[in-house]
């Protein structure tokens, strides 16, 4: 339920082309829907301008499709992260236009072209193609919240001078988003390059004392470029909502 599905409720109660007790049947379930096994936050687009998203992993297939059969009664996006190819196969089969990006473990369902809302371009890099799973959740979330977006892939400080292949879309960029595993260097340099926010999303990528990703997070953390925040470990999709929100300021 987002603003403008609620004006025209309202719209067509004042007008008479709606009872009052219709619209309130319609609007019963505004706030929170419980069935059984989730809360429905439908009142989420509406207070944060988005919908709620679904966290796939450890929910069953029939548990997913059941809260996007609820969803997609008053949400024109519904975005499942976290999702698996064969239990992805068997939920998309049941919403049309619904699409699956293997990369980023991603179900993405638009039930129709989206507006363009962002006041610039989000740019999304990735140090290394290991981590362009991580940057496409980023890239399909950014861009599910009505982003233009574009991307930047394998340009890690292994071989800086790629990076500066790509110094015009860098400096054009409203707000970057970096992918980074191994020692997790890249978002320190491309913040050093820019005035604008830089969100460094450290990843899993690298061999045994990478530590999953920690000695990238504690790097970004205690990077000495001051335009820095950091999200969590493989966290592309937080990544790109918050992108998105500093796109709309």
């Amino acid at each position: 339920m987002n603003a403008n599905t609620l004006k025209s409720i309202l719209d067509s109660v004042a007008k008479g082309e709606t009872s009052i007790d219709d619209a309130l049947h319609t609007l019963k379930h505004m706030s929170v829907e419980d069935i059984g096994y989730a809360h429905i936050d439908h009142h989420r687009s509406l207070r944060k301008g988005f919908p709620e998203v679904i966290f796939g992993q450890n929910k069953s297939v029939d548990q997913i499709i059941g809260i996007m059969e609820r969803m997609s009664q008053w949400e024109k996006i519904i975005l499942v992260t976290r999702i698996e190819p064969d239990k992805a196969a068997v939920i998309i089969s049941q919403f049309k236009g619904a699409e699956y990006h293997e990369d980023a473990r991603m179900i993405y369902f638009a039930k129709e072209a989206l507006p363009v809302i962002g006041k610039g371009t989000i740019l999304i890099i990735s140090a290394g193609t290991s981590d362009i799973p991580v940057a496409q959740e980023a890239f399909l979330t950014a861009k599910a919240m009505g982003n233009a977006v574009e991307t930047v892939f394998d340009v890690g400080v292994a071989g800086i001078h790629r990076l500066f292949m790509h110094k015009e879309k860098i400096e054009s960029a409203s707000v970057l988003i970096v992918a980074a595993g191994m020692e997790g260097a890249l978002p320190s340099v491309v913040a050093g390059l820019v005035d604008r926010p830089v969100i460094a999303v450290p990843t899993s990528v690298g061999y045994g004392s990478s530590f999953g990703g920690l000695t990238a997070l504690f790097s970004m953390l205690n990077s000495c470029s001051s335009n820095i925040a950091v999200v969590n470990i493989d966290n592309g999709f937080g990544a790109g909502y918050m992108a998105s929100m500093i796109n709309r300021v």
